[in-house]
């Protein structure tokens, strides 16, 4: 937010002319830009005031956030999840190629849909127990879940923590182009199911290959999973809600034009009708519900945080600056290569933005009128957001879910980069050719 302030007082104000298109959306006139002289310099106490600005513009966002976590807390609760995913990972454990497929296909829906991500680590001493006894390493596990991971946040269908809030930066309608973002997830899902299968079977064959063949843990091996986990007639009916409800969902979102409201009253619903089958204590389900939404409290902040940052850049009137001058180098290109580039800066940005939510606040509001000037449309705009921080989620060093995967398992750093790189040659590669054709075919 101060970085934002200073902004203000190095570069000039300026503005773009815009009208509205045939979706009723504001759009920029490409040419248009001029400079606002006079412009009041920001005073120092933005940067305070722009916080609980940044927090009540955000709000809709911000409490259906709550509602998410409190609703999934409720649901983790009944062990239906965790029993679900021991199950499925006990059942392929004695099939490697089926445990490589069928871990990173989960962990990728499960990601691509609800936005887990922290929801994975608890399942990571599963995944180590299954990968040593088929004679793979620690590498390998964390593969299986991260490779999915970011598969499913890179190209999410309905993520509400990352896709949703890009959507809604950027005024196109939550959810809209989901078709094409499936066939990219089964598209992607070969090529790191892949990865992950050459390298496991390479240290099958040869132990000494493994990345961390010399690396000793101080650390006990991790137990295997109880047998509490058993997947239960509850448990199934519960599961059984859940996909119904992501099939409302889904509906809602593409056929009713739901938007945050309705998706929360969804969620509400949700928790009511999974604990009511659970057989939760009312005060239980409260208490579970209130400790779910608190844990998504700091989730709740950064967006307010990032929000801030908008709200200090369009009072200081240099948004449409910077706009023009990323610009500038970029309309000599043509459109379909600007929209690489766009995804280059997401995946550079994400570096210093860890979070989606928050890079989808920092980022689209910049990236959307980018879209309109240099002749793409807003959803690829998005998409190359998705692209930029999904994938390298799995890459970079800040992001909070990789360093505790790789903590759990014990997979120092650099050894893990000597893994995930190549992969993420072959998204940096593969993913500018779906953007490429995006734009070919007019996705917007």
């Amino acid at each position: 937010v101060i970085a934002a302030l200073l902004l203000t007082y190095v570069l000039p104000s300026g503005s773009f002319e815009r009208v509205e298109n045939e979706a009723g959306r504001q759009q920029v006139v490409p040419g248009s830009f001029q400079l606002t002289p006079d412009t009041e310099p920001l005073s120092p106490v933005t940067v305070f005031t722009a916080i609980p600005e940044g927090l009540g513009a955000a709000h809709e966002i911000i409490f259906f956030i709550f509602l998410i976590g409190g609703c999934f807390a409720v649901l983790r609760a009944t062990g239906s999840i965790d029993a679900a995913l021991a199950s499925l990972l006990r059942r392929l454990g004695h099939r490697p190629f089926l445990l490589i497929a069928g871990g990173v296909t989960i962990f990728a829906v499960g990601s691509s849909t609800i936005g887990m991500a922290e929801e994975y680590l608890p399942f990571v001493p599963v995944l180590i127990v299954l990968a040593l006894a088929l004679g793979y390493d620690t590498v390998t596990a964390v593969g299986i879940m991260a490779v999915g991971y970011g598969i499913g946040y890179g190209v999410a269908a309905i993520n509400p923590f990352t896709l949703l809030i890009a959507q809604d930066v950027a005024g196109l309608q939550p959810a809209s182009g989901i078709w094409f973002r499936i066939v990219l997830l089964v598209l992607f899902l070969p090529v790191g199911i892949h990865h992950v299968w050459r390298y496991a079977r390479k240290v099958g064959e040869d132990p000494s290959s493994s990345l961390v063949a010399d690396v000793v843990s101080d650390d006990p091996p991790p137990e295997p999973p109880a047998a509490g986990t058993r997947l239960t007639g509850r448990h199934r009916m519960v599961l059984g809600v859940l996909l119904v409800a992501l099939v409302v969902l889904v509906v809602g979102l593409t056929q009713w034009h739901w938007y945050l409201v309705e998706m929360g009253a969804l969620f509400v619903v949700l928790t009511i009708v999974i604990a009511g089958i659970d057989r939760m204590h009312p005060d239980k389900a409260a208490r579970t519900f209130g400790i779910g939404a608190a844990e998504l409290t700091s989730t709740a902040l950064m967006i307010g945080v990032a929000r801030a940052i908008q709200v200090v850049l369009d009072k200081g009137g240099v948004v449409d600056t910077i706009v023009h001058g990323i610009s500038v180098p970029l309309q000599s290109l043509p459109g379909a290569l600007s929209a690489v580039g766009m995804f280059f800066v997401q995946s550079l940005a994400n570096l210093f933005i860890p979070s989606g939510s928050g890079q989808a606040y920092v980022t689209m509001p910049i990236m959307a009128p980018l879209a309109d000037l240099v002749g793409v449309g807003r959803q690829v705009a998005v998409l190359a957001f998705q692209f930029g921080d999904g994938f390298t989620n799995i890459l970079v060093p800040t992001n909070a879910v990789l360093v505790g995967l790789l903590a759990m398992a014990a997979v120092p750093y650099d050894r893990w980069v000597r893994f995930i790189f190549p992969f993420m040659v072959k998204m940096w590669i593969l993913g500018s050719l779906p953007l490429i054709a995006a734009v070919l075919l007019g996705y917007s």
